[in-house]
């Protein structure tokens, strides 16, 4: 029994790191990012870090505690395959924006990260209330970052 309860906690913990880590490394602040012009109300660097590293934490208590309230191994495969998804496509976000430059690009898949978040948020909220609401921070993060993805576009466009 034990076995079981741990392996959401291990699964999720190391899938959140892997998905920090690697968008981490695929995101560049250097001179292509910088030279961006960003809107006034775009904050400092150093505060996305910090947000992530909250957001990450949250996501993968929600995640724990989504597979550990699903009614049926199902249930749990689905709650796997949707946060896997998502991780996904919080990976290709950073890839598009930073490592391919192309902002334009990246805000049309930022709508499918921010669509899969709210596919998160109503699967697990079947089941756990706690696990949908623990994601409405990242859902606000993701809709925040769009808008301010937007207003880089709309202020640098054309790209590529």
């Amino acid at each position: 029994m034990k076995r079981i309860m741990i392996l959401p906690v291990t699964v999720a913990t190391v899938a959140a790191l892997c998905v920090a880590a690697l968008g981490a490394t695929i995101t560049d602040l250097g001179p292509w990012y910088q030279a961006l012009a960003k809107p006034g109300w775009n904050p400092p660097d150093v505060m996305f870090p910090m947000g992530w590293t909250l957001i990450y934490a949250l996501i993968t208590i929600s995640a724990i505690t989504a597979w550990r309230a699903a009614p049926t191994s199902v249930a749990a495969e689905w709650v796997i395959g949707l946060f896997a998804l998502n991780g996904f496509l919080n990976i290709t976000w950073s890839l598009i924006f930073f490592r391919m430059q192309r902002p334009d690009w990246a805000f049309i898949e930022l709508t499918l990260l921010w669509l899969s978040i709210i596919a998160l948020i109503i699967f697990c909220g079947r089941f756990s209330r706690t696990a949908a609401a623990l994601l409405v921070p990242y859902l606000a993060w993701v809709s925040f970052a769009g808008a301010l993805n937007w207003a880089v576009v709309d202020l640098n466009a054309p790209f590529g």
